[in-house]
């Protein structure tokens, strides 16, 4: 059965969005859209009911990649040899197919499998479509896509493209058409997607939620409609829908007519010169897009409102940007262009160099501030200036397959990407073959299988002198068999969870010193940033210690709570060790293959007990257990002054880390006595 699709046209307000989805499915050759925004903004939903307003496709009836008849050009391989032979291909009509990919999918999911094995075995090629075969002249959605490998984002942007699917294995290689409507949503606070990979998608969207009570109330209305009687409700907007159909339709057959004048031509660049985007890519979508926006409004001609609307489609995932900087569009500047033809870029006008004076420095002024000596008196530090950290990595010396992705830590992969190592017997059906292991394994035994193979067809006697071995027809030149099949060892490079439990409390305060200390994680963030890594935030001040952020994707989200972040109060280092103790078993719970590193960064002076002993021998405890737990960690001490207790540096023995006073944190220090902490023989 067929679940119910909530209406399209009875989605409340978001029209960038819905304007967005009907531009592609008007024009595929757009390219997509991505769809950023918080949680409950419609993004699902819209993107199911879409489905509901396209028409039927033809097909071929018995054809796993609903090739269209009428278009010999995009044909897979079997339809092309059955046409050439001349036989008269079956047809059938069904609705477009939407394909949701799960964010756990692998490579050979999505793209398909040769079966390696009965090329060796039987010599002939069969391939085993994945999941771009079936959204083949559909719509393929996924969901959450920057918590999806930057590798199966780049191969899905890659065949909407070039509407053609490759794959490769071994040598022998397949391909089928792949022409879909690419759609993917996001929830910022769950990580950003590269750079190179946003502007792969043609358009994007930030959604989000409705603030209008009124709105909000018929969103609620309609809902629970929808909810009570989904086949009435469906009736109530019939209408419209097929209204909106109709429209879409229209436009399809208007587009080829569609002209841009060489004057709107030069405005649409000029745009692009002035938001300072990379390359070329901008220029074209932003062309496509504003062609297909004039046939949805009926128009043979496109204006300047067409540009205006789609570069704001087009525009907004392509400014350049610092890390942490949200994507921003400036309509004010994008109206002063239209209007004035002969406006140039100036420093004091443009979007991109306005974000680029905000430099990371100094994001939020904090002049006047004077510094606090009261450790019972909140006070939140402007973020010291970050300073460049070269590439480090944790070393992993276990021998567990993991299928994460990243460029920190060398490990060995499961998801077939990586670099081929060596081999091993498979423990379930081959996933990844290692053809030259095979062809040794089977080797040795090449003759005996032979003789036997023929002695089981009548070809050859078991007596040596037979004279039956003279007229023995050609044989394959391999006989392989199941116990000689082996699977491919890849390394491959994942990121880390990087847990930062921070003191926050008064005598943090003191000589600023919390203005080095959040620069000092700015600058690991920005590292994290850029190897893909996971972060966490643990503060501990008062009485207690608080996991402000948990372990996410976004770094981001981190950078801000850190520039939030409060400081006062007493030291409660051991409540700071045991949630960071507490967060470490939850996360390696939920992923066994986790690669963890505690960053502690505090002045040690421990004033308040977990358990009613010794504030600093509890936290020498704790920090006993994290590191019997294999946990790597880096302790930067912030004590200052003429008079060093070095409290710390006990705690840094007992965790078996790396340890370090705050005045040591430059670049060149802070990146040996991370790698030391991995490998202290290093150093």
């Amino acid at each position: 059965m067929n679940r119910p699709i909530f209406p399209f046209t009875a989605l409340v307000g978001q029209d960038r969005m819905k304007r967005a989805l009907l531009l592609n499915a008007i024009n595929p050759q757009i390219g997509g859209v991505l769809i950023r925004g918080e949680k409950g903004t419609a993004k699902s939903t819209a993107v199911r009911a879409l489905v509901n307003l396209l028409p039927e496709i033809t097909v071929v009836a018995d054809c796993p990649y609903s090739c269209d008849p009428d278009r010999p050009d995009r044909f897979c391989l079997d339809c092309a040899e059955r046409m050439a032979k001349g036989e008269v291909l079956p047809r059938t009509r069904r609705p477009v197919r939407i394909v949701e990919l799960p964010v756990g999918a692998t490579e050979d999911r999505l793209i398909g499998m040769l079966d390696l094995e009965k090329a060796i075995q039987e010599g002939r090629r069969h391939f085993e479509p994945g999941l771009l075969a079936a959204a083949n002249r559909g719509i393929l959605y996924i969901d959450e896509v920057n918590l999806l490998s930057d590798h199966l984002v780049d191969i899905l942007l890659d065949a909407a493209a070039m509407g053609t699917n490759f794959v490769e294995r071994e040598g022998i290689s397949f391909a089928h058409p792949a022409h879909f409507i690419l759609v993917g949503t996001m929830n910022p606070e769950e990580g950003e997607l590269r750079p190179q990979l946003l502007d792969r998608f043609a358009l994007a969207v930030e959604v989000e939620g409705l603030q209008d009570p009124s709105q909000r109330m018929e969103v609620v209305k309609r809902r629970i409609a929808f909810e009570t009687d989904p086949v009435e409700f469906g009736k109530q907007w019939a209408s419209s829908e097929e209204q909106e159909r109709i429209r879409l339709q229209k436009a399809r057959e208007l587009l080829p007519q569609v002209h841009l004048s060489e004057t709107n031509l030069s405005l649409l660049t000029r745009i692009c010169i002035e938001y300072k985007v990379d390359g070329l890519r901008a220029d074209i979508v932003l062309y496509k897009t504003a062609c297909t926006l004039a046939a949805y409004m009926g128009r043979t001609e496109v204006i300047e409102e067409d540009i205006q609307e789609a570069a704001e489609l087009v525009l907004l995932h392509r400014q350049r940007r610092q890390p942490f900087q949200q994507p921003q569009f400036n309509r004010d500047q994008l109206f002063s262009t239209v209007r004035n033809p002969l406006s140039g870029v100036s420093q004091s006008s443009s979007p991109v160099v306005a974000q680029e004076q905000q430099t990371i420095d100094h994001p939020q002024t904090t002049a006047g501030r004077q510094p606090t000596t009261n450790h019972l008196e909140e006070k939140i530090f402007e973020v010291g200036t970050p300073f460049p950290i070269k590439p480090f990595s944790i070393e992993v010396k276990d021998k567990i397959p993991r299928s994460g992705y990243g460029r920190r830590s060398t490990t060995y992969g499961n998801s077939g990407t990586g670099h081929y190592i060596g081999s091993a017997i498979p423990k379930e059906r081959v996933q990844d073959l290692a053809l030259d292991a095979t062809l040794r394994a089977a080797a040795p035994y090449q003759k005996r299988r032979r003789d036997l193979e023929m002695w089981k067809r009548g070809q050859i006697s078991i007596e040596k002198d037979s004279p039956h071995r003279a007229s023995v027809p050609p044989r394959p030149k391999w006989l392989i068999h199941s116990m000689d099949f082996r699977e491919k060892i890849r390394e491959t490079r994942i990121g880390n969870l990087i847990l930062f439990v921070v003191d926050a409390s008064g005598s943090m305060g003191s000589h600023r010193r919390m203005v080095a200390t959040k620069g000092a994680i700015l600058s690991l963030l920005l590292d994290a940033y850029q190897r893909r890594d996971r972060v966490g935030l643990i503060t501990f001040r008062g009485d207690t210690a608080s996991l402000i952020l948990p372990p996410t994707n976004s770094v981001e989200l981190a950078e801000q709570y850190l520039r939030q972040l409060p400081t006062g109060g007493r030291t409660p280092l051991a409540q700071g060790l045991y949630r960071a103790f507490i967060t470490f078993q939850q996360q390696k719970m939920r992923d066994k293959q986790l690669v963890p590193l505690l960053v502690l960064i505090s002045d040690g002076r421990a004033n308040v007990s977990l358990y009613g002993g010794d504030p600093l021998a509890e936290a020498k405890v704790l920090a006993e257990q994290i590191r019997k737990q294999g946990i790597r960690s880096l302790i930067i001490d912030t004590e200052q002054g003429y008079i060093h207790l070095s409290i710390l540096r006990e705690i840094a023995t007992a965790l078996g880390g790396q340890y370090l006073h705050l005045e040591d944190l430059v670049a060149n220090r802070l990146v040996k006595a991370v790698r030391g902490t991995i490998n202290p023989t290093e150093y």
